[in-house]
């Protein structure tokens, strides 16, 4: 399972370069899940990409969305080029739909590009990469505003057929809608009952098919949900932190306090008058 390391709980977990400037993990060659999404833009070399049981032979231009729990690997990859995009779930505050987006993006193995469109993905993700590299004012909005560009215009081009499923029809049909559901705020569901009971299957089967589906647990994921929303109230709104408290689910403020340093690392106040961290986070 890999990881996008953050050097401080408010860091900004991002990360885009080349498959050179990331690392050799950008092109692994041993099957292994992430615990954050990647986009890849793949402009040159020879190979195959193992995505779950898809096997999709290079022939570039492509771009590819992996999302958290894909397994994937690199086979017999020579001379790759190209660049990758990381970033966890809490990157996407400003933009939640893009969660959903992304999902539907992972159904498509391989996208394969015309000139046009690998010239104008190229172009973004080169804009991405200086924005990154200079780190000026304001340059955590500005990255989530061009990643969701890159998001939006990803949609929009032609689709692919769909990898070959990874786990039976009706346990990927009921772990798509639990991964579909995570992003709805609205819904107030705060628990994995509430999610099996949406849905209408017990927990445990919920439990069996988003592990089989993701290799994390529903418990998890909810977490992180949570965690993700109450860091986007913390950040984009004026609530206090009872309030925001009961947005996501907790009576009791003291109990929430102590949930989201556990899963953020610092109390809501202090992630709320940190702001957003400049330091640059590791893929391990």
């Amino acid at each position: 399972m890999h990881r996008l390391e953050v050097p401080a709980p408010t860091a900004l977990p991002f990360v885009v370069g080349t498959f050179e400037q990331v690392g050799p993990l950008s092109r692994a060659s041993f099957p292994h899940r992430h615990t954050f999404f990647e986009i890849v833009h793949v402009t040159g070399g020879s190979g195959t990409h193992v995505l779950d049981l898809a096997r999709l032979p290079l022939r570039p231009p492509h771009l590819c969305v992996i999302t958290p729990g894909q397994v994937h690997h690199w086979e017999d990859a020579r001379d790759l080029r190209g660049s990758v995009v990381l970033f966890t779930d809490d990157f996407l505050l400003d933009h939640p739909a893009d969660r959903d987006r992304l999902r539907r993006l992972s159904e498509r193995p391989w996208t394969t590009l015309s000139p046009e469109e690998d010239d104008c993905t190229g172009r973004l993700i080169e804009e991405l990469s200086e924005e990154y590299r200079r780190g000026d004012e304001d340059w955590h909005t500005v990255l989530r505003a061009l990643l969701h560009v890159l998001v939006v215009r990803a949609g929009r081009l032609p689709q692919t057929p769909a990898a070959a499923p990874v786990v039976p029809a009706r346990a990927g049909s009921v772990a798509d809608e639990f991964t579909r559901l995570t992003s709805r705020v609205d819904l107030d569901l705060w628990s994995v009952q509430a999610y099996a009971e949406h849905i209408g299957v017990s927990p445990g089967y919920l439990t069996e098919a988003v592990k089989a589906a993701t290799g994390r647990t529903p418990s998890e994921l909810v977490r992180q949900s949570r965690a993700a929303e109450a860091k986007r109230l913390l950040a984009r709104t004026d609530l206090t932190v009872r309030q925001v408290a009961d947005r996501v689910g907790f009576a009791d403020a003291a109990y929430f306090c102590r949930f989201f340093r556990r899963e953020a690392g610092v109390s809501p106040g202090d992630f709320r008058r940190s702001g957003e961290s400049v330091e640059r986070p590791t893929c391990e």
